[in-house]
């Protein structure tokens, strides 16, 4: 009977030695003293020590940022210039610009239905070119006088029936959509200004 004892004690040894050696604090030093696979615990200073890699610290929000995906430059370009000027910063309260509606809508659109994205695409296309046949300019270098005259479409009166020309048609969507965008971040619910009673808000994330 012992000596059954005693060989159930040796076949136990080895997978008690393995579930000590993973316990938390098995193998850490002391505090402030940096521990080398290879070496061992290593004083501060050492050459060991200096070989330890030293890790940069990143903040959240530059992880974070939006990057253009679904928009060309050129049409993102135009894009940013719509959103300055359809959604400025006003009584306090951000533009489309500083809360990020156009890298949202980079965001919402590319995951939209094809038609959505034809009519963004072809209304920016739509921009650039006539910006560049009337003004020899992209949309996103014209003065503030001659966007208006691009513009012209948003002046008409609301109707129930979408415009047949593709770049009205985009500016009516893309109108409703950068307030929509703009209205609903976080920075401009800050401070009160909530709607529908929700208080939610999209955050964008990459």
């Amino acid at each position: 009977m012992k000596r059954r004892r005693f060989v159930q004690a040796l076949a136990g040894a080895p997978a008690a030695s393995a579930l000590l050696a993973q316990q938390p604090g098995a193998n850490q030093s002391a505090p402030g003293i940096p521990v080398n696979p290879t070496r061992g615990i290593q004083p501060p200073g050492s050459a060991a020590a200096e070989e330890l890699p030293k890790l940069e610290p990143s903040f959240a929000d530059d992880v974070a940022g939006t990057i253009p995906r679904f928009f060309t430059s050129p049409q993102m370009a135009a894009l940013r210039k719509l959103s300055e000027v359809l959604e400025p910063p006003m009584a306090g309260s951000p533009g489309a610009i500083a809360a990020g509606a156009p890298e949202f809508l980079d965001f919402l659109i590319g995951q939209s239905p094809a038609d959505r994205q034809q009519v963004y695409r072809a209304g920016l296309d739509g921009l650039n070119a006539h910006a560049k046949k009337q003004f020899n300019k992209s949309f996103a270098d014209l003065e503030a006088s001659q966007t208006e005259t691009l513009l012209a479409s948003l002046k008409q009166p609301w109707t129930f029936e979408e415009p047949a020309d593709p770049v009205a048609r985009f500016l009516r969507a893309a109108k409703a959509d950068l307030r929509t965008a703009t209205m609903n971040t976080r920075d401009y619910t800050a401070g009160g200004r909530r709607f529908a009673g929700t208080g939610l808000y999209w955050y964008p994330l990459d």
